[in-house]
């Protein structure tokens, strides 16, 4: 049930039935989906004329409050703090209705100790508003993000070997900061010059026909859907040369696609620290399916009357989707976390945040992200924080 509380949580907006590869839902979405503008649901039609199967994206959105202050079309939002709902406007606000739980701010946590027998963590260390501060919790849930979670415990001196020795917390099987994952995606502009796009909020659209095979029975693919609308602002970012207002036109005639495709675990695929840098040695795999999902999606496109189709892949300036470096699975010498986020080698330590993760899928992971935090929270409930 817990990815459908996480949706709960987000206050998620969708539809049951349209995709072909949905999983089962314990309960439906609590809010209708975001609705078409008239160039998406020509683009919906067009899609479904193809055979395929175009599904509503969903959002956690409250669009109405999205576009109350200023019609935006792009993926940011002009209403902070309301229409988008995000860790912040989500979870954080409903945890912190609770009298018990207190937000610091300003707080940068530098490294973890660890106690003399090294079964536990004993402190946090961190700085605030320049002063060093020590903080000895009962549990410490570490939820810094697939780099920097990766980073604190590389950082954080193991027992017996000194603050800078070691391979640092929780690293018994040295996996801590490996198989750094982050999706191989692309932009991709199907553009028809007699066709204007004027959507304002035109993320609404998804299409999963090729996320578990290629459609002709070989392998997996990955993911499409909607980005926020692109203007001629954006696309001089990328093409320096052209005037400004054949990038206007171009983007005024464009439906603007985001094609994801998993990347795969390798150990040396990773993040590591160099005294107070940060080193990220990103091997990008599976290349091939991103190469595969942008040829159908071209093919497609054409013949749904759009002829001119642009795409240009996301390089490693634009890490995306991070996860993979603090892994659970079920064996101590290969991966640092059980399957419930604690640390094999520190009874009080979980690391709950996307590092968690053992493959990346290809698809957005914040909702699976959220749905084991509550999973994982009902477990510390139960077990560590019972009368």
């Amino acid at each position: 049930p817990w990815y459908s509380k996480a949706e709960q949580l987000f206050r998620v907006r969708g539809c049951l039935g349209e995709d072909p590869t949905e999983p089962f839902h314990s309960i439906p979405y609590a809010f209708k989906p975001v609705p078409d503008e008239p160039p998406i649901a020509r683009a919906r039609a067009e899609l479904k004329s193809l055979g395929l199967h175009p599904a509503s994206l969903p959002l956690g959105v409250d669009i109405e409050a999205w576009l109350k202050e200023g019609k935006t079309g792009w993926d940011a939002f002009p209403n902070t703090g309301q229409g988008k709902v995000d860790a912040q406007t989500g979870p954080l606000a409903a945890a912190l209705a609770d009298a018990n739980i207190k937000l610091e701010t300003g707080a940068h946590v530098g490294w973890l100790e660890v106690s003399p027998d090294g079964k536990s963590i004993a402190a946090i260390h961190y700085t605030q508003n320049g002063a060093q501060k020590t903080l000895s919790p009962k549990l410490v849930i570490l939820s810094a993000g697939a780099v920097n979670s990766a980073v604190i415990l590389l950082r954080s001196p193991s027992a017996g070997n000194g603050k800078t020795g070691g391979k640092g917390l929780a690293n018994r099987s040295d996996q801590v900061g490996r198989n750094f994952m982050n999706h191989n995606s692309s932009a991709m502009l199907a553009i028809d010059p007699r066709r204007r796009n004027d959507s304002v909020y035109q993320k609404t659209l998804m299409l999963n026909d090729y996320y578990l095979s290629d459609g002709k029975g070989g392998k997996p693919l990955g993911n499409v859907q909607l980005l926020g609308k692109i203007d001629g602002n954006m696309l001089r970012a990328n093409v320096k040369l052209a005037p400004k207002f054949a990038l206007d036109f171009m983007a005024g005639h464009a439906v603007d696609w985001y094609l994801m495709c998993e990347d795969l675990p390798d150990p040396e695929s990773r993040i590591m620290v160099d005294g107070k840098e940060i080193v990220m040695q990103w091997r990008r795999s599976n290349m091939q399916s991103l190469e595969g999902l942008t040829k159908v999606m071209r093919e497609n496109f054409r013949a749904c009357g759009y002829p001119i189709v642009l795409s240009r892949p996301f390089d490693k300036r634009t890490p995306s989707h991070q996860c993979g470096t603090v892994k659970m699975g079920n064996d101590p010498a290969t991966a640092p976390l059980d399957p419930f986020c604690r640390a094999y080698d520190h009874r009080n330590l979980f690391v709950v945040d996307g590092g968690f993760l053992p493959t990346s899928a290809a698809v957005n992971p914040a909702l699976s992200i959220a749905a084991q935090a509550l999973r994982v929270a009902d477990h510390i409930r139960k077990m560590e924080l019972s009368a």
